[in-house]
């Protein structure tokens, strides 16, 4: 395991050294039903694809032609990372459950707090990593109010999610698609 530690990531995943060559780009939403930073990652060249496993499924979830794109909604406690693959399908929602969202020099940020959401295109959802957070509520990495954010913010993505009302799955494919067409005028 990694050292248990609140980490903060950034959209633009700068230091991530799998993906070698990469187009990116972001901009900020306003709008019905979504209000923050979106940052889109065009994989062009990676040094190995990586998969994940939920069950008995094992899931690519980078590779080259892949294009991951993370939500940060202003004021919310999860941001939404969808990757998509080479045709353009969705392999999977990954939500992670964080203190708070953030924009720092222009790069939009959030602090993990642990608890991750993933959601397969075909409605599977798979709860990740209450081990860690438990685990950095007994080594005092984090204190009794961020872990009742943490367990609250999932328990309420949880509900969005069993009654189908959690946006931002849904605006997905048309904030890729926006993105997508910034990116293309930008090189032209």
């Amino acid at each position: 395991m990694n050292e248990l530690k609140l980490k903060r990531k950034y959209g633009d995943r700068a230091d991530w050294t799998r993906v070698v060559k990469r187009e990116f780009i972001q901009d900020f939403f306003d709008e019905d039903g979504f209000k923050g930073h979106v940052t889109m990652l065009k994989v062009i060249k990676i040094t190995e694809p990586l998969h994940a496993q939920y069950g008995d499924k094992k899931v690519c979830i980078i590779d080259e032609g892949y294009t991951w794109l993370q939500h940060f909604p202003k004021g919310a406690r999860h941001s939404v990372t969808t990757m998509f693959n080479v045709a353009g399908e969705i392999v999977q929602w990954y939500i992670d459950i964080c203190y708070q969202n953030g924009i720092d020099n222009d790069r939009p940020w959030m602090d993990d707090l642990f608890l991750d959401i993933i959601i397969l295109p075909a409605g599977e959802v798979f709860h990740k990593d209450a081990d860690e957070l438990e685990l950095a509520l007994s080594c005092g990495v984090i204190d009794d109010e961020l872990y009742y954010i943490a367990v609250s913010e999932a328990d309420a993505i949880k509900k969005q999610i069993e009654g189908n009302q959690l946006n931002l799955l849904h605006l997905t494919k048309v904030h890729k698609e926006c993105l997508e067409q910034r990116l293309t005028s930008r090189r032209i």
